[in-house]
């Protein structure tokens, strides 16, 4: 019987392995994907993570229930595997196709239409993983039925980590979506191909099963291509690079720049052009020396005719950079310097003067972003313009109604920059133009051209119409000098563009808060002690994991590469910690109080680096902390389990209560806590739910 049992027993494990590293490759690059359609709003992943969570403990229920009442069966786990396999490539071209079917291309999308089009379009496959994890226990308890619970959390915690290190070292950096997809289902299907031949299935079965989970893989390479091209117009340049998805769409003459779904520029807007430089280059008698964060198109030749002495290009992604040469988009003059670094990391790392720095930057929609609109960024700014110096930006413009969150949004900004500058100017129009220094400022553009003898087509003709000194003294008085400023800790910022986000589609989120807490408060009333302990484990993992994404995000600015590091770092530690929480002896209830104190603990350590350290917090240190709470709370499961007893209602049970925390916590993190409140008061948070936990743990009979 023994060897029968382990004959059998290694290919589920196989299967489990392979589905881990197929899961967690597969989130990784639904996230990608999802960034790519959506503006690179970081709020995405927490929605992705959620929905991802949230049906993976209905799946669980679901093959509970399922095994319950039918026998568990090898045939089955293979027949789900290979449809596993398949799934990825079918819902990664489903999310490229609906995305422009349902929504209008390039356009932004409200927050539900965003939600339900995120749970929608990744429930089949979540279902799925949430429903094979648990069956695969079953099916191996059905050879033994004392096969322990935590060796199948361990075993996919190693595909897990496997998955997350294939991707973040290797097929991120070699291979497109869809390649990627099919490389990392070819273990699945050799390991349920190894399974079901194994249980004795007919082999012209085996083989039709596997061949068709094959073609579906080839078929999504084959078509990833198209699966881009671009409702209108041609796609003449795609790549994904390190941070981020590049495209460049052709319409008869016009190049379109598509950066993460959204048209950036193209080389045919002279009115943005001409604003950009010579709204605060007019301001300046000699400009030499001048320093432009990201670009806008033809905004060289516009620079050119200051004939400065350096221009310095700031891009962070090279293959940026030199798409927008080669495809004309930007002019490569003489004076250019290329920079490809973060343009805040060059500023707090450079000793060089300027007279001018330009900042062509999207509206502050994500954290990446925010950190080049917040108070220590402008203090960075300062030190590097010499006495007359200028800094130069702009934000979405309006035409005779100011919305409120926009006003809120103007306001917090222009507050943030005075401290810091003695003069700011703000030029309406179809953007805002935000100008400040510490001399005077004029506001009679076409005057100040004409004095230095340069030519312009736009502002030459229209600036009297548009920009008029009522229309300049109405934009001032409707500053609200009450509005707090923005801080890297406290991004004011990212909670007004929350709000707007919302009240652009006439929506509110306090509906969908109020529905996310009294599910909660409905669940928590219906679980044991030790399953909150578990809900608030998961709560307080993937919380963590919320803040160090966002963190990583206000401090580096590049969540796009990283993201699977981050991710896998986190998958990393569950393995130690469920291994020596399955190992070890002695007091469960006292383990379980230990080890939340230790998470509290370390809450409360990463708070205090928040606070003191700030930017100086190093990517290692970030990978470090998210490994040490990760194998704290795999420690957890293990010892939970134990405690409850290894049955298979209980393993379900905890299996369900570690995910639904877990979904909660991502969304009641980065959706309710951090866009109101900042990370501070979300890190402090967590810490009030484990201590919650500690209590009920402590005190249960």
């Amino acid at each position: 019987m023994f060897s029968i049992l382990r004959k059998n027993e290694n290919p589920v494990l196989l299967v489990v392995i392979a589905t881990g590293i197929s899961s967690v490759v597969t989130q990784l690059l639904t996230i990608r994907e999802f960034l790519a359609q959506f503006q690179g709003n970081e709020f995405v992943i927490a929605l992705i993570l959620f929905s991802w969570l949230i049906q993976g403990g209905l799946g669980t229920i679901l093959s509970r229930f399922f095994c319950e009442r039918t026998t568990p069966s090898t045939n089955l786990l293979g027949i789900l595997s290979l449809a596993l396999a398949a799934l990825p490539a079918l819902q990664i071209l489903l999310i490229r196709e609906l995305r422009d079917t349902l929504f209008i291309h390039g356009s932004s999308v409200g927050f539900y239409p965003t939600f339900a089009f995120i749970f929608l379009t990744t429930a089949p496959y979540a279902l799925l993983i949430g429903f094979v994890l648990p069956y695969s226990l079953f099916v191996l308890r059905a050879l033994k039925p004392e096969y322990p619970g935590s060796y199948i959390y361990i075993t996919d915690s190693l595909g897990d980590v496997t998955g997350g290190a294939l991707f973040s070292f290797f097929l991120v950096y070699l291979f497109s979506p869809l390649q990627s997809v099919f490389i990392s289902n070819i273990f699945l299907i050799s390991a349920t191909y190894y399974l079901l031949n194994d249980s004795g299935l007919r082999p012209v079965r085996i083989i039709t099963g596997a061949g068709l989970a094959l073609f579906v893989l080839l078929s999504g390479v084959l078509f990833e291509q198209k699966s881009l091209i671009p409702p209108e117009g041609k796609l003449v340049y795609y790549k994904e690079s390190k941070y981020g998805r590049i495209e460049v769409h052709q319409d008869r003459e016009q190049f379109t720049l598509v950066g993460d779904g959204v048209p950036l520029f193209s080389n045919q807007n002279t009115s943005k052009a001409e604003e950009t430089i010579h709204y605060p280059l007019s301001q300046l008698s000699d400009p030499k020396q001048i320093l432009v964060i990201s670009s806008e198109g033809n905004i060289m030749e516009e620079l050119e005719k200051y004939h400065p002495e350096s221009i310095d290009y700031v891009e962070l992604d090279p293959d940026l950079s030199d798409v927008l040469f080669r495809f004309g988009l930007i002019k490569k003059i003489r004076e250019l310097n290329v920079i490809n670094q973060d343009g805040r990391a060059y500023l707090e790392k450079s000793d060089k003067i300027y007279d001018a720095i330009i900042l062509n930057l999207p509206e502050p929609e994500t954290y990446q972003i925010n950190r080049l609109y917040t108070d220590s960024f402008y203090a960075i700014v300062k030190r590097h313009l010499s006495s007359a110096g200028i800094l130069s930006f702009s934000m979405e413009g309006y035409d005779n109604y100011l919305a409120e969150p926009q006003r809120q949004k103007i306001s917090s900004v222009y507050n943030t920059l005075s401290r810091h500058f003695k003069n700011v100017l703000l030029l309406p129009g179809q953007n805002i133009y935000f100008i400040a220094s510490q001399s005077s400022l004029k506001t009679d553009i076409p005057d100040s051209l004409n004095r230095k003898g340069i030519s312009t087509s736009y502002v030459s003709s229209y600036y009297y119409g548009n920009v008029t000194d009522d229309r300049i003294n109405q934009l001032k008085e409707l500053i609200d000098k009450s509005t707090p400023i923005n801080t890297d800790i406290y991004p004011q910022l990212m909670h007004i563009m929350f709000m707007q986000w919302f009240a652009k589609f006439s929506t509110s989120p306090f509906v969908f808060i109020i529905i996310l807490t009294a599910l909660s408060l409905i669940y928590l009333v219906c679980i044991t002690k030790e399953e909150f302990v578990l809900f608030s484990t998961g709560c307080m993992a993937m919380g963590t994991e919320i803040l160090v994404i966002f963190a990583f995000q206000i401090f580096y600015g590049y969540i796009y590469l990283k993201i699977g590091l981050i991710i896998t770092i986190f998958l990393a530690g569950l393995l130690p910690g469920a291994w020596i929480g399955s190992r070890y002896g002695g007091n469960k209830k006292i383990l379980l109080v230990i080890t939340d104190a230790i998470l509290i603990l370390l809450t409360g350590i990463l708070i205090m680096a928040f606070k003191q350290v700030g930017y100086s917090i190093s990517l290692y240190a970030f990978l470090l902390y998210g490994f040490i709470v990760s194998m704290t709370c795999g420690y957890q499961f293990p010892t939970a389990l134990k405690l409850t007893g290894d049955s298979n209602r209980a393993v379900t049970k905890l299996f369900s209560a570690d995910l639904i925390g877990a979904a909660a916590g991502t969304l009641l993190i980065s959706v309710v806590v951090i866009p109101y409140f900042g990370i501070i008061w979300a890190a402090t948070a967590l810490i009030g739910l484990k201590l919650i936990s500690l209590i009920i743990i402590a005190t249960k009979s």
